[in-house]
């Protein structure tokens, strides 16, 4: 089976490693730039073999921000609608644990079955409803945090109290990237999710693995257009440029961050070709771009971020992460549930037309699509009949779907009002194993030494749901 370098990745360290390149990290870069030597064993970002054979190549990471309610999208609990207004006794409350006496709360939305498998799915998402068959549910999710920063954080890097490399920095560090001219993990979302940009960022991994943050709009990439029109004199600066960098890299603890910056004009020089051509729908029919539920001329939301995701999907990203966050606010529904029906319309389309489109391109069994969100919502309230809900963590729902996942089943169960996980739970840490163990990497396996022990996604933690693996 093949195994990652370990000498690469951790017994040498990164100036033993530039001391042994000729010429220093910055020659190297040179090199990738005029030579395209993107089989060289020197490229940080270079595709490398996986543990074991994969059944997915690359993810779609699809993250709602804010707390979506399980109970009213994908968590059907007939009991709680029958004992609704009936006290019981909550063991947290607002973030704090204890004991308090709180009132069952129905959900507002009808539920009903869907597909061969008959998963119930709310009303919120008929399109989802439709391609349910292609889908596995998680309905015993469940995490450390109640908390948006730590809760958030714990979804993308596996911590919940201190900020550690993201699930897309992880994967880009253990297989590199498939396209040298894209960068290996790409963000795609109006703005950051709760715990701000350490949920795309690299932290003691190499720089180059951090997230490439997109903001949806006319001009997503503002900054890769070429300083010169003449590409030939843009060279010549480049070269330039990375010649005052390598006598730099002699410098003191330098290594990490002068390396990411020249990774970063090598990957600038290559995606003034391949970005724009990406964002350009016009080769797109008009029937897939109904599907996303978008006009040609849209630049924003969350169609376009799906269909720019496919596009980049397409052509070599290894990583890619969709952040949900609503015009005005986002899930996180204290005051009124009702917000969830305008935000599950804005992505219940797009999400259901990326996953038909993958699966028509026959890019869907290579494709790991995974949808989750910090935490679910409270079943309870101080009030029978307050109209919101407040943060739960004991218990939510996430999915999955491609890249070697069963569809149309539903892993895990919750007690009968959704209070607390009851058959086949899932953690975090969980959902992260899988996510690496279908891109054929060992989670225990995936390390990186660190102010002195070896730190991996998933910590000490964490076991791969192979009931769920095809």
């Amino acid at each position: 089976m093949p195994t990652f370098d370990s000498s690469f990745h951790q017994n040498k360290t990164r100036r033993e490693f530039l001391d042994r390149a000729s010429g220093g990290f910055g020659a190297v870069a040179l090199a990738g730039i005029f030579k395209e030597l993107q089989g060289s064993s020197m490229n940080p970002l270079e595709a490398r073999p996986s543990h074991h054979a994969p059944k997915a190549e690359r993810v779609i990471f699809l993250y709602s921000t804010g707390g979506v309610s399980h109970i009213d999208t994908f968590n059907h609990r007939p009991q709680l609608t029958k004992d609704h207004g009936k006290s019981i006794t909550a063991s947290r409350w607002l973030n704090k644990p204890g004991s308090y006496k709180r009132f069952l709360t129905k959900s507002r939305f009808s539920f009903k079955q869907y597909g061969q498998s008959g998963a119930w799915v709310s009303e919120l998402f008929p399109h989802l409803g439709s391609v349910i068959d292609d889908i596995c549910v998680l309905n015993a999710m469940h995490c450390e945090s109640d908390g948006h920063d730590k809760a958030t954080l714990a979804a993308h890097t596996g911590s919940a109290q201190f900020a550690r490399p993201s699930a897309g920095s992880w994967v880009s560090y253990g297989l590199g990237t498939e396209n040298q001219n894209l960068p290996s993990f790409m963000v795609l979302g109006p703005a950051a999710p709760y715990a701000g940009s350490q949920t795309w960022g690299s932290d003691f991994l190499p720089a180059c693995h951090q997230g490439t943050h997109l903001v949806p709009g006319k001009d997503p990439l503002p900054n890769i257009k070429p300083q010169n029109p003449n590409l030939s004199l843009q060279q010549m600066e480049l070269a330039l440029r990375q010649k005052v960098n390598q006598t730099y890299l002699t410098e003191p603890s330098s290594d990490q961050q002068l390396e990411a910056r020249i990774r970063s004009f090598e990957t600038a020089f290559g995606m003034q070709r391949e970005a724009p051509e990406a964002f350009n729908f016009a080769e797109e029919t008009d029937e897939t771009m109904d599907l996303y539920g978008i006009k040609r001329e849209t630049t924003t939301g969350f169609g376009w971020q799906c269909l720019v995701a496919r596009r980049l999907a397409e052509r070599g990203v290894r990583f890619l992460e969709l952040i949900d966050v609503g015009s005005s606010n986002n899930w996180d529904s204290h005051g009124n549930i009702g917000d969830h029906e305008r935000l599950a319309k804005a992505i219940d389309k797009p999400i259901a037309g990326l996953l038909t489109d993958l699966k028509r391109r026959g890019m869907l069994d290579s494709t790991l699509v995974v949808w989750t969100t910090e935490f679910g919502r409270t079943p309870f309230h101080e009030n029978p009949d307050h109209p919101g809900r407040e943060h739960h963590n004991l218990c939510f729902s996430s999915w999955m779907a491609g890249g070697g996942i069963k569809g149309g089943i539903v892993h895990g169960e919750s007690d009968e009002y959704g209070i607390r996980t009851a058959k086949d739970a899932v953690h975090t840490h969980d959902l992260h194993a899988t996510m690496l163990h279908l891109l054929g990497i060992n989670h225990e396996q995936l390390t990186f030494r660190h102010a002195g022990r070896d730190f991996r996604l998933t910590d000490v933690y964490g076991n791969v749901i192979n009931k769920i693996i095809s």
